[in-house]
């Protein structure tokens, strides 16, 4: 059975990737006319997200890598923000 939730119990909610990183919170969801578009995940102390981006405040995930969304969200490892060498990305 499908069990709904309301958007303001996803604020401030955990953040989890599949491998069980913990990313960050939720932030703010970002909405279209008709759906979730995707959702503004903030970079929290010790979290794996502001390990990656250092002084940026957070990401934006597409609601298409959520995998779940319970007592905490799951995302799919995908949503990782990946950057490469210089001569990778001038290439």
């Amino acid at each position: 059975m499908l069990k709904m939730k309301k958007l303001k119990e996803a604020y401030s909610m955990k953040v989890f990737t599949d491998n069980g990183d913990f990313f960050g919170e939720v932030e703010e969801a970002i909405l279209t006319t008709t759906k979730v578009f995707g959702w503004k995940v903030k970079a929290t102390k010790d979290s794996f997200l502001s390990k990656m981006l250092g002084s940026a405040k957070g990401v934006i995930v597409p609601h298409q890598l959520v995998k779940s969304i319970g007592d905490v969200m799951i995302i799919s490892k995908a949503a990782i923000p990946s950057y490469g060498e210089p001569s990778e990305i001038e290439a």
